[in-house]
């Protein structure tokens, strides 16, 4: 399922938040929702939310009969948590 949900946002997604400098990327799979983090352009944008609902939601569900509600993941990487404690402790 990770897979298809994937392929979907690659293939019919990211083309079209491409047009603003953006994209998709499925974060995980649970429970019949798809979690969908924005990259680029878009995932600093104050309409990302419309964009999850208004434009990924509707292409994921229509191709993936499976997908029960699509929903913005909005979290932080632990990652990206790391490196600013590492520059914020000047390490």
């Amino acid at each position: 399922m990770d897979k298809k949900i994937s392929e979907v946002l690659e293939k019919k997604v990211n083309p079209v938040l491409a047009e603003h400098y953006g994209g998709a990327i499925l974060s995980k799979y649970e429970d019949g929702v798809a979690w969908v983090k924005l990259t680029g352009s878009c995932c600093a944008c104050p309409s990302a939310q419309m964009t999850v609902e208004d434009v990924v939601k509707q292409i994921v569900m229509e191709e993936c009969d499976f997908v029960e509600d699509v929903k913005l993941d909005n979290s932080v990487s632990d990652d990206l948590l790391d490196m600013a404690r590492k520059l914020l402790n000047k390490e």
